[in-house]
């Protein structure tokens, strides 16, 4: 992929005075630009249609790019936004277990926060608050600039001990 297409496609995610139509046809046009079934262009095809509330085309788009093949770090996304677009759709038990996956797959990866807070909201989609208020907490415990070792035995405490 050139980084000239990367760069144009970054532009268009960056322009705030698109609206959500103007992002699907100019993400649209870039991706026409690549071979048919480009990986890359799916998954952007995919994520402009998420953005527009277009879940269902959306999924399929996902999934296409997944099969055909993403670098790791689009792989993950595409992995995070496929699981958030069918846990809107209502595929709850799909999406935990595709969370879960990327939840445990690199606890040190640059996306595992997100992939903790998206895992967290399909537990409470699928009625486990506790739990996915234990994962948000670990997730976040990190962060803090005190009490990281306080809040991540607590998130510890809740998953291991729910009502």
């Amino acid at each position: 992929m050139s980084d000239d297409w990367q760069i144009r496609v970054d532009a268009v995610w960056a322009d705030e005075t698109l609206d959500p139509a103007d992002v699907v046809r100019r993400i649209d046009a870039l991706a026409a630009e690549r071979p048919e079934g480009d990986a890359e262009a799916l998954f952007e095809r995919a994520g402009a249609r998420d953005s527009a509330g277009l879940e269902t085309d959306a999924e399929v788009l996902y999934r296409r790019a997944l099969t055909v093949g993403l670098d790791p770090d689009r792989r993950t996304r595409a992995t995070i936004q496929l699981a958030s677009t069918i846990r809107n759709l209502g595929t709850v038990e799909e999406a935990l277990a595709l969370l879960r996956t990327e939840y445990e797959r690199e606890p040190r990866g640059a996306l595992h926060d997100a992939a903790a807070a998206f895992y967290a909201l399909a537990l409470v989609s699928s009625g486990e608050s506790e739990r996915a208020a234990s994962i948000a907490l670990q997730a976040l415990a990190p962060h803090l600039p005190r009490y990281t070792r306080s809040v991540t035995g607590y998130a510890r405490e809740i998953a291991e001990n729910p009502r």
